[in-house]
């Protein structure tokens, strides 16, 4: 197969194509839009890690897939958090909010200036990032199904572990600029690709 249409590839577009559905489903007026924007948003979560296990499994790591596996969730996040803070305006969600979207930008910067000069690895996911990811996913999860379930407030502890993936957001951020930092600062001689 094709290394551009295998698989894992084709379930990271899958998750890109469900964005509109997720929003058409959201805003949808009637009684179950939360369960179903919420099955759709928990699907992309799964195709996430499922297109990753299966290119590492089945070796079809790819450039097409390396580069659309990252656009494709901060696109789903960003989203769900948006439409997470127009259905709820406070302060606390919308600094949240600003907090997760902005450090997204800000690493993702990094990680281009970091891959420009030859020290990628530098700022390679770490394992509070995996941390904070999960807590951020199982946060938006429960913030867009929003309705008690089983006597638990649903929503409040979606609340909690927001705050939780900001806390972790804010630290990740710290570790990977300490490690960019040498770079940044011009303390490490770095080169150019372009340099001779």
């Amino acid at each position: 197969m094709n290394a551009t249409y295998n698989l894992p590839n084709l379930l990271t577009v899958l998750r890109i194509v469900l964005i509109p559905i997720f929003v058409l489903l959201f805003y949808l007026p009637v009684t179950w839009s939360r369960e179903a924007a919420t099955v759709v948003f928990v699907l992309a979560a799964v195709t996430d890690w499922l297109d990753g296990y299966l290119a590492r499994r089945m070796g079809l790591v790819s450039a097409l897939g390396a580069f659309l596996d990252p656009v494709a969730d901060k696109l789903m996040v960003a989203t769900a958090l948006i439409l997470i803070l127009q259905a709820d305006p406070s302060i606390g969600v919308a600094i949240a909010v600003a907090v997760i979207i902005g450090r997204e930008i800000a690493i993702s910067a990094l990680r281009e200036w970091m891959a420009e000069i030859g020290s990628r690895t530098k700022v390679a996911v770490s394992e509070i990032g995996k941390f904070k990811t999960a807590t951020q996913m199982a946060a938006i999860t429960l913030l867009i199904y929003r309705d008690d379930l089983w006597g638990v407030p649903v929503y409040t502890v979606g609340l909690v572990l927001l705050y939780l993936a900001v806390a972790l957001t804010l630290w990740s951020m710290t570790l990977y600029l300490r490690a960019a930092w040498p770079s940044l600062s011009g303390d490490e001689q770095t080169r150019l690709p372009h340099d001779s």
